[in-house]
This record gives C-alpha cells, structure tokens and sequence, in this order.
C-alpha cells in the first residue's frame, strides 16, 4: 500500500449552494478529503491561509479573483512535514476561478514533489477541475499528476461512495 498523504484547503461557513448562499459547519473539499482517508487510509494536512478570506462568499471570490490576477502567493500557517515519507499525495480544492485557490500554489511551489504521484480532487458548483490539472503539472514538476475527481459541491455530503471508488482505483 502507498504512503498517502491528504492535503487540501476548504472553505467552511457562507458557500455558494445550487445557485443560492449556504452556510456549511464543514467545507465541501474536507469533507471529500475525509472520505477518500477513510478508504485509502493515509494522513490529513489541511491548508490555512495567515490572513483569512472573508466570511461573505461572494467579498471572498472576490479577493480570490485578485490574487489570481496578481499570481499572489498568499502565506500559509504551516507546510507538510517529511513528505520524503509519501509517495502519494491527494491534493483537494475548491474551484474558484478555473483553478485552485492561490495558496494551494503556494503550497506546491515549495515542495519537492518530484517522483511522487499527485491525484487531484476538487468541488465546485459545475466548473470541474478547470485549468487545475495543466496547473498541477507545472507545479509538481518531477511527479506524476494522474486524472483528477471532480465533485459538484452541493452533493459533497453524499459523495462517499464516489470519492472512495475513484480514491481506490487511482492508488
């Protein structure tokens, strides 16, 4: 069995919902992540930006859309540790703009991810994986960057069976 590890950055509270506003306890993209764990086993690291998106949805794609303009690199509370220690590594994300949010880039850009295998997951509200699986390939330079999963956020909550059946095979 691989070494898996989990990374993923998710946004809890006010979501975009089949059209509407919803406040969610628990992020789409975690809950997705803990799916594929409990299927594949493997070690969660969950992503954290130092300075936090609004709590409006729609002030934070916003803010999201600025620093996609700008190529910011938003700083992050923490990276992985010993990730010599994996040799698989989920990375999960909301959509937001056709690809990931920002401080996945960060994450990924200082990480020598060369010889592991990179499965990307995200959730999104009809977008898919976007631009975010050519992005990854650039990112991850040295890994191997298999097909992602694409998970319609409003049914997050119900996606076990898929995010464990895709998680399964990919592995």
């Amino acid at each position: 069995m691989a070494n898996i590890l989990i990374v993923y950055y998710s946004r809890k509270g006010e979501n975009y919902w089949n059209g509407s506003l919803k406040t969610i306890a628990k992020g789409n993209t975690e809950r997705v992540a803990e799916f594929i764990q409990r299927a594949v086993g493997g070690d969660l690291f969950e992503v954290d930006t130092v300075k936090p998106y609004s709590a409006s949805y729609m002030t934070c794609i916003e803010e999201a859309k600025q620093e996609l303009r700008a190529k910011a690199r938003p700083e992050i509370k923490a990276f992985p540790e010993d990730l010599d220690k994996y040799d698989t590594i989920f990375v999960g994300y909301p959509n937001w703009w056709g690809t990931m949010p920002m401080c996945m880039f960060t994450l990924l850009e200082r990480c020598d991810l060369s010889g592991k295998t990179i499965l990307p997951f995200c959730t999104n509200e009809g977008s898919g994986l976007g631009s975010s699986e050519r992005d990854l390939k650039a990112l991850c330079k040295g890994a191997t960057v298999l097909p992602g999963l694409s998970i319609h956020g409003a049914e997050a909550e119900q996606s076990e069976q898929k995010a464990a059946a895709w998680a399964k095979k990919s592995i």
